[in-house]
């Protein structure tokens, strides 16, 4: 028995827990609160795709054979081939069964439908994939095939990362919600509820909190809230999350809580206490004397937002280390959508998640929701705590991999966490999400590559610096092409979020855009990437002050959910006509193909000529690097110590003494020649900044350092053997 039961609905992702109940667990056993959570879409996914589970399946979809597509009915024909494969695909797919990849790649032990037929144009693609990769593509591809069949023949609202996503989007009213959820369960609602009965049973909570990340979980919430009224009456039951965090803000409709008790927005940690509080620690069935945090209820009939609580909110430190347990991390399934190894992250393997900080430390792009919490309330954590969570949440889970979830890791703070993941020589991969700033140096990004940086994703956006000024990206093209060659010539993947439709945007702009986009592919710095089309926000400055940006909004009456904006562009441009071309080109590019072709190739409409010169991205990755560097940048060796070795060296009758320095590092031997006083200083140096060093020196002391016993301080530092050690190790930071 538990006194709260945290519940993330159907679906968010395949190969790992989405984090948001994890967090408040955390936070929760840091009060002694008791606390059972579940993701009830992957325990759905896994009963759905089973040999129980297809053959339920198939015998449900052969009523309605009437409407079978051609490509369904070539399913239906082979479901017993469906159904002899399905548990060893997901338990190859789980990570269990690695040698079935022989048989997968065989080309006859799948069956295959419609999604095969890419095949074809991507078999290019698969001389980069090793056997596993190209094995989990294929079992990608035949899930798709059945999830397809769901689609078509049982439940049209079905989506491995959604579900019933329509109802939830913008759904400025709830009439067609509300509507919905008094129709027949869907297929795929009977599964969930039915796990959700039996957890319910086991656990007997006082208080469900149904975390909504997305659009596509909110019906399915809603579902479970509604059951768990129906059947569990005595229970409480609250939804927080991202989606009412950003969608919810206004919500006026009291009908809403038929299904849910509150519903709480921002940061979940005080609200839920103060709920806890409530619903288990009060005889008062009249909740109105109670202390809330940012809390929707009903009051007489009314929707009211309580915020009544003098308390503070948690500072980061405060909130706990995520706490995954309940969760079975051993059953998440990996999957290779695209064969692109940046791409794949988002979908394949176990990543525990984390917050290097809360909030964006740049808050001012204008598409953005900056005026929200969890945008504009920027609070870091400190290096040593964040790496202490990341060695508890390696025993816990028994996973080495992170992806910090940040709207924007701070570089200054990347570069702390990275020094002491080093120093604590743990090994760890990661990942995150950053902006293209010019803190990140070539020696930045080595430094991250060595602390287990993979790969970061960061937002050009619409790659145009008139745009990009507009938005207030802070950054310009030319600096992103550079940043993107620094991490990809340390050997960490990037990938570029991109948009186009910003308000003002001309056709000229977007064409010129992706001829941005091509050259930074084929210049090599980027890896992989994503188009999207502009979205109007209500939280956002262009959202809050339209007018100032060229745009009209549509205006609708509000009494549920509250955020994308319908709007007219006064250029008038169709910017949807751009989509598919615009995407049909980024998949070519990322995978190293059709750079040749002229832009208006991608578009069955005339488009003018790019603007951009051809070799606009070249010029920007040859321009010379300045050679001022800060006297309070940190220096920082990474390699060992040298083996020194002491010669003589005679010249028209002088001679003087030398040493030879040879440094062994993973892969290579190397080794350099300086005066014997000069290399017994530098070896002195090289201790003092090694990465291991409790304090590491600055490119100022050492220049003292320097200077307090030799001469000509430049001419050492911009010497070939100090340049050799910068190749191998020797940072300025």
């Amino acid at each position: 028995m538990k006194d709260i039961l945290l519940i993330t609905p159907p679906f968010t992702q395949l190969n790992t827990p989405y984090p948001a109940t994890a967090y408040i667990k955390g936070f929760l056993n840091t009060k002694n609160i008791s606390a059972f959570q579940m993701d009830l879409g992957i325990e759905v996914i896994l009963e759905l795709f089973s040999k129980p589970g297809l053959t339920t399946l198939f015998r449900f979809a052969e009523n309605n054979k009437d409407c079978f597509t051609a490509n369904s009915l070539r399913i239906f024909s082979l479901k017993d081939d469906y159904i002899k494969t399905i548990d060893a695909t997901i338990a190859f797919l789980q990570g269990n069964n690695p040698t079935l990849a022989h048989q997968i790649c065989s080309g006859n032990f799948l069956p295959e439908a419609s999604r095969f037929e890419q095949l074809d144009d991507m078999e290019w693609a698969f001389g980069s994939m090793g056997l596993q990769d190209k094995a989990k593509h294929f079992a990608t591809l035949y899930l798709e095939d059945i999830s397809d069949f769901i689609v078509e023949c049982v439940d049209d609202n079905f989506g491995f990362s959604r579900y019933a996503e329509r109802l939830g989007r913008s759904a400025n009213s709830f009439d067609e919600m509300y509507a919905h959820l008094h129709k027949e369960l869907t297929y795929i609602d009977a599964i969930s509820l039915k796990i959700l009965d039996e957890k319910i049973k086991a656990q007997q909570p006082k208080l469900v909190l149904i975390s909504v990340p997305f659009p596509g979980n909110l019906y399915s919430a809603f579902r479970c809230a509604q059951y768990i009224k129906n059947h569990f009456p005595e229970i409480k039951i609250s939804m927080g999350g991202g989606f009412p965090n950003t969608e919810l803000r206004e919500l006026k409709d009291p009908r809403v809580f038929e299904f849910f008790d509150y519903i709480t927005l921002d940061d979940g940690e005080l609200p839920v206490e103060l709920l806890h509080s409530a619903v288990c620690h009060s005889d008062d069935s009249d909740f109105s004397s109670n202390e809330f945090k940012r809390t929707f209820l009903l009051e007489k009939e009314k929707v009211v937002y309580q915020n009544n609580s003098t308390k503070s909110d948690y500072k980061q430190s405060q909130v706990g280390t995520p706490d995954y347990s309940d969760l079975h991390l051993d059953k998440y399934i990996s999957v290779i959508e695209i064969a692109n190894p940046m791409h794949s992250l988002w979908s394949d393997g176990r990543w525990n998640k984390l917050t290097m900080a809360h909030g964006c430390y740049w808050g001012k792009c204008t598409f953005c929701d900056i005026s929200l919490d969890y945008i504009k309330l920027y609070e870091p954590v400190t290096a040593k705590l964040l790496v202490d969570r990341m060695e508890e949440l390696i025993l816990q889970t028994g996973e080495n991999g992170f992806h910090f979830v940040d709207e924007a890791a701070p570089p200054a703070l990347m570069r702390e966490v990275a020094l002491e993941i080093i120093k604590r020589k743990i090994t760890v991969s990661w990942w995150t999400n950053i902006r293209f700033e010019k803190s990140f140096t070539l020696d930045l990004c080595v430094l991250l590559k060595e602390s287990g940086c993979i790969a970061v994703s960061g937002g050009l956006e619409v790659a145009s610096d008139r745009l990009l000024a507009l938005i207030q990206k802070g950054v310009t093209v030319e600096q992103v092409a550079q940043v993107t060659r620094n991490f990809t010539e340390s050997g960490i993947m990037v990938h570029a979020y991109l948009m186009y439709g910003y308000p003002t945007q001309t056709v000229q702009e977007t064409i010129d855009s992706l001829e941005m986009v091509r050259q930074l592919f084929e210049a090599g710095v980027l890896q992989s990437g994503f188009w999207h089309q502009f979205a109007m926000t209500a939280h956002s400055p262009v959202g809050m002050f339209p007018e100032e940006f060229g745009i009209i909004p549509e205006q609708n009456s509000i009494t549920f959910a509250n955020n994308d904006i319908q709007f007219k562009d006064i250029t008038g441009i169709d910017h949807d006509q751009f989509s598919f071309g615009l995407k049909k080109s980024l998949f070519n590019y990322m995978h190293g193909i059709c750079f040749e072709y002229e832009l208006e190739e991608w578009f069955d409409f005339k488009t003018p000529q790019t603007s951009i010169s051809p070799d606009f991205i070249n010029v920007a990755l040859v321009k010379e690097v300045s050679f001022n560097t800060k006297p309070s940048a940190k220096i920082v060796w990474l390699g060992g110590t040298p083996i020194a070795e002491s010669f003589t060296k005679s010249k028209k009758g002088n001679s003087w003494e030398m040493m030879t320095l040879t440094f062994h590092d993973k892969t290579k031997t190397f080794e350099i020649s300086l005066e014997k006083d000069k290399a017994e200083w530098l070896i002195l140096i090289l201790e003092l900044a090694s990465v291991y060093n409790a304090k590491i020196h600055t490119f100022g002391q050492l220049k003292d350092s320097f200077e307090t016993n030799f001469n000509d301080f430049e001419l050492f530092w911009y010497s070939k053997p100090i340049a050799t050690l910068r190749q191998f190790g020797l940072l300025v930071i």
